[in-house]
């Protein structure tokens, strides 16, 4: 990953993001020399996504498979989770 200033950004706009992604799938802005976004091209963003959804899944799966849910009414899960609160 490499970094773009937030000064660069403000002076060649989109043009430094298009260049720094041309050679790298993200690019992190730094603000007065800290990091503070990452910039990436749509498809690698949807990419992350459904990364993250598939591992979300996956999680569910292994908690069923395991026994580790609740099966209760919609009135039943309120009431639990206000003693929780």
């Amino acid at each position: 990953m490499s970094h773009i200033s937030a000064n660069d950004l403000k002076t060649k706009g989109v043009a430094a993001i298009e260049a720094m992604l041309a050679q790298h799938s993200e690019a992190i802005v730094s603000v007065r020399g800290k990091d503070r976004f990452v910039v990436m091209e749509i498809a690698q963003y949807n990419y992350l996504r459904e990364c993250e959804l598939e591992a979300a899944l996956a999680e569910t799966r292994a908690d069923l498979a395991a026994g580790r849910f609740v099966q209760e009414s919609a009135e039943a899960h309120l009431a639990r989770l206000e003693k929780l609160a």
